[in-house]
């Protein structure tokens, strides 16, 4: 397969953006851009909960340039838009993502990733959740449940790492393995691209629609000069 140059991965900081980043330089694509949007109302990743700061501190481990942009609601699709323009001003000519089964999801951003001209790549799609889950465990990659879904998941799961324990209660409850329905969400903090593993700290439980978070901080001192924009 022939390098697409110049790729960059749709990144929310989380498992599945990991492994389609890993699956992607495993097959020779050159990514050297993460695309990241967040809540601007929160400062951090809608749904996962993970400040913007820790995204750019995975940027900084990785090595990567980081494109952050802040939405709102009734923003994103403009915001998008717009990420995807600044992708080809800069030369970027593929966007990965790291969806798996969810198609109308896949449709939406796929619809307007060829439209902006750009190649649209997705190394995990279709492939079984309990599969991946276990490659990205595989791989050497560390996270943590950073939210979930009070109706289907377990409470204490909650700010525990990922493990095949974990994967394996999923299974047992019927949950998909992966969290794909937004059963649960992660940060990765360590693995085989990290420059070094990152540092954090938990505080309170945040129950907010439905679902609990649980507050994920930078330690400090921690923050280094990012290559965001």
């Amino acid at each position: 397969m022939q390098p697409l140059q110049r790729c960059a991965v749709s990144f929310s900081g989380g498992k599945d953006s990991f492994l389609a980043l890993d699956r992607a330089l495993q097959q020779g694509l050159a990514v050297d851009t993460l695309v990241t949007m967040y809540d601007e109302a929160s400062q951090r990743v809608r749904f996962h909960g993970v400040p913007i700061a820790l995204i750019q501190e995975q940027a900084n481990a990785l090595g990567l340039m980081l494109l952050s942009y802040p939405t709102a609601p009734d923003t994103f699709e403009a915001v998008f838009l717009q990420s995807l323009h600044d992708l080809r001003q800069r030369g970027i000519t593929t966007l990965i993502f790291g969806n798996i089964h969810l198609a109308d999801v896949r449709a939406w951003y796929e619809e307007r990733t060829t439209a902006a001209g750009l190649i649209h790549v997705e190394p995990l799609w279709g492939q079984p959740p309990a599969r991946l889950v276990r490659e990205f465990l595989a791989r050497g990659y560390a996270a943590i449940l950073t939210c979930i879904e009070e109706a289907r998941a377990n409470p204490t799961w909650l700010g525990a790492p990922l493990t095949e324990d974990l994967i394996q209660a999923c299974e047992q409850a019927g949950i998909d393995p992966c969290g794909e329905y937004g059963e649960y969400h992660t940060f990765v903090y360590a693995g085989p691209l990290f420059s070094s593993p990152l540092v954090f700290d938990l505080g309170e439980r945040i129950s907010q629609a439905g679902f609990q978070l649980i507050d994920i901080q930078p330690q400090p001192g921690m923050h280094r000069e990012g290559r965001d924009g």
